[in-house]
């Protein structure tokens, strides 16, 4: 049985038909074809499809999309924004693991730059424990997590000057 859905994602309104038994993960890429959120395990075990649930992450493959009504959702792709000029800018976390080398394959970094933001937003200067800490449950098969975490590290470092760069 399909029910009608009002959700924001990314910042956009939608009203969509879903079926009773869609999982959030499933509408994002199969509705909005927003694909930089992966389905790794299915079972929220691996942290590919975290999403923000107002502003919370959590697994997108273990949601139901229907209890989503009303929410607003940020995936990978919500986290840029676009300038004055209409150019792409890259959140810190994403600017970092960039720049950092934490991109290897890719299949897991859009679940860990979802947490990096996430964990940017509720704490200003996360040290390398609350990093660990926000990272646990997701997995990544190409990078050791060294890469990760001194990509987080580094992700701390441009938010804080960006910070400072917007008090001048």
């Amino acid at each position: 049985m399909s029910m009608k859905l009002n959700i924001v994602v990314n910042g956009r309104k939608y009203t969509l038909e879903v079926d009773e038994e869609e999982t959030l993960l499933g509408l994002l890429r199969n509705h909005l074809h927003l694909m930089g959120t992966k389905e790794g395990c299915g079972n929220g075990e691996c942290g590919a499809c975290t999403v923000l649930v107002d502003g919370e992450p959590m697994r997108s493959c273990l949601i139901l999309a229907v209890e989503m009504e009303g929410r607003k959702i940020t995936t990978v792709e919500g986290l840029s924004r676009i300038d004055s000029e209409g150019k792409v800018e890259l959140s810190p976390v994403q600017k970092a693991f960039i720049e950092s080398g934490a991109v290897q394959c890719g299949f897991c970094i859009p679940g860990f730059v979802v947490a990096g933001e996430a964990l940017l937003s509720r704490k200003e200067r996360p040290d390398e424990r609350d990093i660990i800490e926000a990272f646990s449950g997701h997995l990544c098969r190409c990078t050791g997590y060294r890469a990760i975490i001194d990509g987080m590290k580094r992700a701390v470092e441009i938010s804080r000057i960006e910070s400072e760069i917007k008090h001048c």
